[in-house]
């Protein structure tokens, strides 16, 4: 596996070494020993899957509160999308900064995301499929957001967002004092 830095402390996305032949390829799309050596977290507690109907589907940004903040592994398995990853840390020197990535499902690339970030996608096909790995059980007490629009952070997506949930289109402006729940992450 290759880690290649991010413009955000602590974001990575990580390629796959594929191994081919006629058969096609192996690789290795997880492995605790690499991402400690890389000072990243290494506990597995949940994996989902998140299917999307049509390109131009966005989900997100979502996060969860401490003491139930996570960390996300998000590959593309089928079709592709954009990732962003916001930092929402007050703490650090990245605070409201975003990174996107494009994700398909024959790059193999994830996008690894630290606690105290939100995280988002916009589907760029029909039929995306995306996997996640993530180290939180999911909590909804705990469950949080920031719309995918709001300018007090200024995500740029790629494409115009066709298909979006009401909770997701409807969060309210950014209050920077419900993101100080995520000081010290």
């Amino acid at each position: 596996m290759r880690f290649l830095p991010t413009s955000l402390a602590g974001a990575y996305v990580i390629e796959q070494e594929r191994h081919a032949d006629e058969r096609g390829f192996f690789a290795r799309t997880w492995c605790a020993q690499e991402l400690e050596q890389h000072g990243l977290e290494t506990v597995l507690a949940q994996c989902s899957v998140s299917f999307n109907h049509r390109r131009g589907t966005l989900r997100g940004l979502h996060y969860q509160a401490p003491p139930f903040a996570e960390v996300k592994v998000v590959r593309c398995t089928r079709g592709s999308l954009f990732d962003v990853a916001l930092d929402l840390r007050p703490d650090s020197a990245s605070f409201r900064r975003w990174t996107g990535v494009e994700l398909t499902e024959d790059d193999g690339r994830a996008l690894y995301i630290p606690r105290g970030f939100a995280h988002g996608f916009l589907t760029l096909a029909d039929a995306t499929e995306v996997a996640y790995m993530i180290s939180a059980p999911f909590d909804p007490k705990a469950a949080r957001g920031v719309r995918w629009n709001d300018p007090f952070h200024g995500v740029h997506w790629p494409a115009p967002v066709e298909v979006i949930a009401p909770r997701d289109r409807d969060y309210p402006d950014t209050d920077v004092s419900r993101l100080l729940e995520l000081r010290g992450l």
